[in-house]
């Protein structure tokens, strides 16, 4: 009887939570920052029409020669701009992401930023799928249109107990690049705390494909160490734990020294392959790095 009654908690707490945040992240899309996803993001490709004659002012590039040799006039390929986009979310729920130590851990505020490009893929009427993953796809929802699917995905996301702690992106990546067929938005959340960048291949075949964001979500505590006294540390992901001496100035030194190594990295692995970035910390608001992001014009060069 008490373990129902802590499942029913549980599950009561996680539905009060994803109300909350259906409630943040609707207004925000409809008030906020629909318009500037819809911008940003319609017309992201084309597709095949109809041939045409070709007509003074024509792009040489589209002339169709096989059709121009049979016709014995020249003919041009005419394309439509394609409306409808899709969006794959691929959302990291491994150990490290329910550390937080502020009011959100990392999980819940991964949910939040999920559920507004969702909304707002909803909104523009743009397909959305899920992949949530640790270091290996711990669930897949294929990518639907409608706000019941964006609120099943999001329920899914703060409640899945994952089967591992541990993460490694690359299991989640080869997935979306095996599963969607054209050319989408793929919005990878997580803390990217790998143990390596093995996941860097995968990263670059999607991203030669598709257009790639990373929502990069850091909670501060992670960048700088405060001055505790010693603290006994453990490892969300492998149990590990160690204690610290963090009124040590040198200890404080080497973990943000270490930390801002780590950034750095992780911003040359993105930058390498023209995926953008998004930061976001777990004590901010993370409307005006959204905003900043949506008004951005600029385009991957392939």
């Amino acid at each position: 009887m008490p373990a129902t009654s802590d499942t029913d908690e549980k599950l009561t707490r996680i539905m009060k939570r994803v109300r909350r945040i259906e409630l943040i992240t609707r207004g925000m899309v409809k008030e906020t920052l629909g318009g500037q996803y819809h911008s940003r993001f319609k017309g992201q490709g084309i597709e095949f029409d109809d041939f045409r004659e070709y007509q003074a002012g024509d792009d040489v590039r589209f002339m169709d020669w096989n059709v121009t040799a049979r016709m014995n006039e020249p003919f041009v390929r005419k394309y439509i701009e394609e409306r409808e986009l899709t969006v794959m979310l691929l959302v990291d729920v491994s150990g490290s992401g329910e550390y937080g130590s502020s009011e959100d851990s990392k999980r819940e505020r991964a949910a939040e930023l999920a559920a507004v490009f969702a909304f707002s893929a909803v909104q523009n009427q743009d397909k959305v799928g899920l992949i949530l993953f640790s270091d290996q796809v711990e669930q897949y929802l294929p990518a639907r249109k409608g706000s019941s699917h964006a609120l099943r995905m999001l329920r899914d996301i703060l409640s899945l107990v994952p089967k591992s702690n541990r993460t490694d992106i690359t299991p989640a990546l080869d997935l979306a690049q095996e599963r969607i067929a054209h050319r989408a938005l793929v919005i990878v959340v997580s803390d990217f705390m790998t143990p390596d960048s093995r996941w860097e291949k995968s990263l670059r075949s999607v991203a030669s494909k598709h257009d790639v964001v990373a929502v990069h979500i850091l909670d501060p505590k992670e960048l700088i160490l405060p001055d505790a006294g010693r603290v006994c540390f453990e490892d969300p992901e492998s149990g590990e734990q160690l204690v610290l001496n963090t009124s040590d100035p040198n200890v404080r030194r080497a973990f943000a020294e270490r930390s801002s190594a780590q950034q750095l990295n992780l911003e040359s692995v993105f930058r390498k392959n023209a995926v953008e970035r998004i930061s976001v910390q777990t004590d901010q608001d993370y409307v005006p790095a959204l905003k900043s992001y949506f008004r951005s014009r600029k385009r991957r060069k392939r």
